[in-house]
């Protein structure tokens, strides 16, 4: 069964769509990560143009974060606080953002921009997640005590001013690097369509020290907000959002993301960190090959920035 993308111009298997968006529902739900930076990449793999992949694996991101936050505010492993902090400094990040993006498409280079990005990022973030989990789950393996944030562990980023305290986390911290990650989140979100979980996970473990049993939720709750005004600001200003395929994308991503957040809470931190490292490394592998591989199609016609 087919159905026709106007945005994109041209017709697709509903349900390879359907199915892309209930896996990347639930790997959502299970790793507390947008899931943008997978679905994207699955959409340019089937032949939608990038242009429309980003803006509309964005608006994918909305629903399946929603639905896995909602579950972790009822288990009250979700802060608030923090993500409301996170979420000022993402606003900003998406704006500036949604004008890279709009630049890189006017002067042509949008596509391969996108793809080094997932490349390096994707690569860095996936080798280094990998070898931290492999380390944690030999020292469980080995009886040894298996913590991130150990009592009164302090690195330079909690010897920055203008400190809260965040009640639901139990930390006291700086609003600096907080707002600072969440810049950094917001502009990935605008160019490359994701949530940033994948990168804003790790950084509140390891860098931030956040407890990780409130980081997916937290996390969740950041990317709903950024996503949903990136989306927005896309459809109004470069037009590349595709409402059918968005609405697709959204029903199965919320359906998938409840059983991704029943399955994530069955395993141990470490075995979900590996997996999510397996899995980004897994798509960045992906896109660094089509990079170099010779395509099928050697020429492409373009009209307005759209593959025709």
């Amino acid at each position: 069964m087919t159905v026709y993308l106007p945005i994109a111009e041209l017709s697709v298997n509903i349900f390879i769509i359907l199915g892309m968006g209930a896996a990347v529902g639930f790997l959502s739900g299970m790793f507390g990560v947008g899931g943008g930076f997978l679905i994207t990449p699955l959409l340019i793999f089937y032949n939608i143009p990038p242009v429309v992949a980003v803006a509309t694996g964005a608006n994918q991101v909305v629903a399946s974060s929603m639905s896995g936050a909602l579950s972790h505010f009822r288990r009250g492993t979700l802060d608030v606080k923090l993500g409301t902090v996170l979420l000022f400094g993402g606003l900003a990040g998406a704006t500036v953002g949604i004008w890279i993006f709009a630049l890189l498409r006017s002067v042509g280079q949008l596509d391969l921009v996108i793809s080094l990005l997932y490349v390096v990022l994707l690569g860095t973030v996936g080798t280094l997640m990998l070898l931290e989990s492999i380390r944690a789950m030999r020292r469980s393996a080995s009886n040894q005590p298996v913590s991130l944030r150990r009592p009164g562990q302090h690195n330079w980023v909690h010897r920055l001013p203008l400190k809260m305290r965040f009640k639901k986390s139990k930390i006291y911290l700086s609003v600096i690097p907080v707002i600072g990650l969440g810049f950094g989140i917001g502009i990935l979100t605008s160019v490359m369509g994701v949530g940033g979980g994948f990168i804003m996970v790790p950084a509140m473990i390891y860098l931030l020290r956040i407890p990780t049993n409130v980081v997916v939720g937290t996390s969740l709750f950041q990317i709903i907000f950024v996503t949903a005004y990136t989306t927005v600001v896309q459809a109004t200003t470069n037009y590349s959002v595709d409402i059918v395929l968005a609405f697709i994308l959204m029903v199965a991503g919320v359906i998938g993301a409840q059983y991704g957040v029943r399955v994530g809470q069955k395993l141990r931190g470490e075995q979900l960190r590996a997996l999510l490292a397996l899995l980004v490394l897994a798509v960045g592998a992906r896109l660094a090959v089509d990079l170099v591989v010779t395509p099928d199609d050697v020429y492409s016609v373009i009209s307005e920035g759209v593959y025709r």
